[in-house]
């Protein structure tokens, strides 16, 4: 069985306020073991990358300045991701992200990626797991001892292959 890991990061926290992906990253397991490969890819959101959202990640507006639109790569992505069974923490706000940008790309009539995909979202396992607990990434890696000290600052591929091990001790 394949499943992707999947994170992203944005210019901002809502789609409906015209933020945009700037980051993808994906990371595959086969048979519930991380294969190895991987997909990741930094985006020009065509708009000013949020203070807030910066100090997350640390992405600036003059890094995305010449990376690739989403509508370049929306092809690549979905073939990665090929219609096989996603895995992200916080599903909602991955997917609204992914959907708004299938939407502004006209992909397949702007399709929402569970037309794709089906989705596990590890906020909703770790939620019924820890209940009344703090259950962010960073609390279920110290929870779960997965080591997370490469992680300064947010970054999709990053964060995909931490829930990849934290996904992989909660199941």
């Amino acid at each position: 069985m394949r499943q992707i890991v999947l994170d992203t990061e944005t210019t901002g926290l809502s789609p409906k306020s015209g933020h945009r992906i700037i980051e993808i990253g994906c990371v595959e397991l086969l048979d519930q073991q991380i294969s190895g490969e991987s997909f990741q890819v930094y985006l020009n959101p065509d708009r000013k990358v949020g203070y807030g959202a910066y100090k997350k990640h640390g992405i600036s507006d003059s890094f995305l300045r010449n990376k690739p639109r989403f509508e370049d790569i929306v092809d690549e992505f979905m073939d990665f991701l090929d219609g096989d069974e996603l895995i992200i923490h916080n599903a909602r706000f991955d997917v609204s992200f992914i959907d708004a940008e299938l939407w502004l790309s006209y992909y397949d009539s702007g399709a929402s990626i569970k037309e794709f995909c089906s989705i596990i979202d590890t906020l909703s396992i770790a939620r019924r797991l820890f209940r009344g607990q703090k259950n962010t990434l960073d609390a279920l890696c110290e929870r779960l001892n997965v080591d997370a000290s490469r992680r300064k600052l947010h970054g999709a591929l990053l964060d995909a292959e931490i829930l990849a091990d934290v996904y992989l001790k909660m199941i």
